[in-house]
C-alpha cells in the first residue's frame, strides 16, 4: 500500500503542478533496482556520436554507428564521417563485434557491489532526481564508481560518476544518459585525467538516436577489395 501511496501522490502533484513530493531513499532504491533488472536494449539502433580529446593525443571526429544483435551475435558498423572540423571524401568504416561499452546496464551499480548513501535531490524540470554517494564493497580494478544520480520518473540512471587509478593514469569521468522513446540512452560523457602526468580532456556526446525495425545484412558485410589489373608477361 505504501507504494501504492507514494505513487499516486507523486502523480497527483505532477498533475495540478504542485512542487514536486520528494520520496523515500530507500524506496528509490527499490524502484532502481527493479528498473535496472527490466531495462529494455534495443536490438537495432543508428546514431551519431562526436569524440573529442585534448592531451598526449587529440582528436576530434564525428562518427555514425550501425548496431544490431541477431541470432548469429553482434554486428557493428562505425562510419568516421569528419576529422578535426574536415569532412572527409571517403569515409573510413569499421566492422566489429563487440558489447556496447556504454550501454546503461553496464554503469548501473548494483547492491551486490556497492553500498549506496542518499545525499539529496535535484530538481529535473517538473521532478526530482536522487542523488548518492557510491562505495564499492570491494575494489579489485583500477575504475570505480562514487557517485549515482537516478532519474525520479523512471528510476534507471541519470548519470553515474566514476574514478579511475592506475601506473600512469588517474582521473574522473560522468556519463548523463537520457530517454528516447522506450530506450535510455547515453547523451554525454565527460573525462579528465592525467596521463603520465600530463592533464587529458574527453568529451563524447551522442545524438539521431533511430530505432529502425531491421538493417539489410549489406550494412555489416565490408566491401569487396578491388581487383588489380596485371600486365600479361613480356
Amino acid at each position: 500500500m505504501k507504494v501504492r501511496a507514494a505513487v499516486a501522490v507523486l502523480t497527483l502533484s505532477a498533475f495540478l503542478g504542485a512542487a514536486p513530493v520528494q520520496l523515500d531513499s530507500q524506496y528509490v532504491l527499490q524502484r532502481y533496482a527493479a528498473a535496472v533488472a527490466r531495462v529494455v536494449t534495443p536490438k537495432v539502433v543508428v546514431y551519431s556520436y562526436t569524440v573529442s580529446q585534448v592531451g598526449p593525443s587529440n582528436i576530434e571526429q564525428r562518427h555514425r554507428v550501425y548496431r544490431s544483435v541477431y541470432r548469429s551475435g553482434i554486428e557493428m558498423r562505425d562510419e568516421t564521417l569528419w576529422v578535426d572540423g574536415m569532412a572527409l571524401r571517403r569515409k573510413i568504416v569499421r566492422f566489429s563485434r563487440r558489447e556496447d561499452r556504454y550501454a546503461v546496464a553496464r554503469f548501473a551499480p548494483r547492491a551486490d557491489s556497492y553500498q549506496l548513501l542518499f545525499l539529496g535531490t535535484a530538481k529535473d524540470g517538473r521532478h526530482l532526481d536522487y542523488v548518492y554517494e557510491a562505495t564499492p564493497l570491494s575494489r579489485a580494478s583500477g575504475a570505480w564508481i562514487d557517485r549515482l544520480t537516478i532519474d525520479g520518473m523512471n528510476f534507471l540512471p541519470r548519470a553515474v560518476r566514476f574514478r579511475t587509478s592506475g601506473t600512469d593514469v588517474a582521473g574522473s569521468a560522468t556519463i548523463e544518459f537520457g530517454s528516447f522513446g522506450k530506450y535510455w540512452m547515453p547523451v554525454l560523457a565527460a573525462a579528465q585525467a592525467r596521463v603520465k602526468d600530463k592533464p587529458a580532456r574527453e568529451l563524447i556526446t551522442w545524438s539521431d538516436y533511430r530505432f529502425p525495425a531491421s538493417l539489410p545484412p549489406s550494412t555489416f558485410q565490408p566491401p569487396e577489395p578491388l581487383v588489380r589489373p596485371t600486365l600479361p608477361p613480356m
